[in-house]
């Protein structure tokens, strides 16, 4: 359907080395779209863009970066433009936990996880959103949480940034809206990706399941959908959002 075709559009994704990055700049490429990825691994990288682009005929290029670090945040915009010569589509991805009560927080965790799950988010969409201005024309996407919802135990940190993405999209959508750029959050619920998979014991696992409405973890592929759609003139008239997929897990 032409609502969702992305022909002709770039799309630049943080975290696009796995999980649910690599599968949206999959749905991107899919769609039509040139995609460029980002993140520390170039090894997942290289792999992962190979996998992004087989059959689609689309182009694609990844830099190695820590969103942790400023300067590398002001770099992946500034390669991203160079290679395409423009960023039409930005979802903010990467993303970080480190679980900790509110007693034992240290200085050094709560600065990397802000750090990387909300400062290189405001710093990536400073960097881009003056072409798509000029363009008149743009989306941008904030991954955040259902845990800026609802949370868990020794979240204080994720839950934290996850809320702040919410709020910062909400008044970036009224600074951008007059220009045609849509700013939107997707919350995502348990997927099965490496970072819950490898933090949460057998039980909590269990537990995530049996909440959700429909008895199950997600897979990445499922958040392919409500990514395009907003990325795309199917979701033109929907800004400063939050959409929850979560398999209906803040439903009980």
């Amino acid at each position: 359907m032409k609502l969702f075709d992305l022909t002709g559009k770039v799309a630049l994704v943080t975290g696009g080395n796995k999980g649910l990055g690599r599968a949206m700049a999959r749905g991107f490429a899919e769609a039509g779209a040139d995609v460029f990825i980002a993140s520390r691994n170039e090894a997942e990288l290289k792999e992962s863009l190979e996998y992004i682009l087989s059959g689609t005929g689309r182009k694609g290029f990844y830099t190695v970066a820590d969103v942790a670090k400023r300067e590398d945040v002001k770099r992946i915009a500034a390669e991203a433009e160079a290679r395409f010569g423009r960023i039409d589509i930005l979802v903010n991805n990467a993303g970080m936990n480190a679980p900790q009560p509110i007693d034992e927080i240290t200085d050094e965790v709560w600065d990397r996880v802000v750090e990387v799950n909300l400062t290189s988010v405001m710093g990536l969409t400073r960097a881009v959103v003056p072409g798509m201005k000029a363009r008149k024309w743009g989306r941008v996407i904030h991954i955040s949480s259902i845990m800026g919802q609802v949370s868990k135990e020794k979240r204080n940190v994720y839950s934290a940034t996850k809320s702040a993405l919410m709020g910062l999209a909400r008044a970036s959508a009224l600074d951008l809206g007059p220009f045609g750029v849509t700013v939107n959050c997707i919350a995502p619920g348990p997927f099965m990706t490496d970072m819950p998979m490898s933090m949460l014991s057998p039980p909590e696992k269990q537990a995530f399941s049996d909440r959700t409405a429909l008895g199950r973890w997600g897979d990445p592929k499922e958040l392919v959908g409500p990514a395009v759609f907003l990325a795309s003139d199917a979701g033109s008239y929907v800004t400063g959002q939050t959409i929850f997929v979560d398999g209906g897990y803040i439903a009980r």
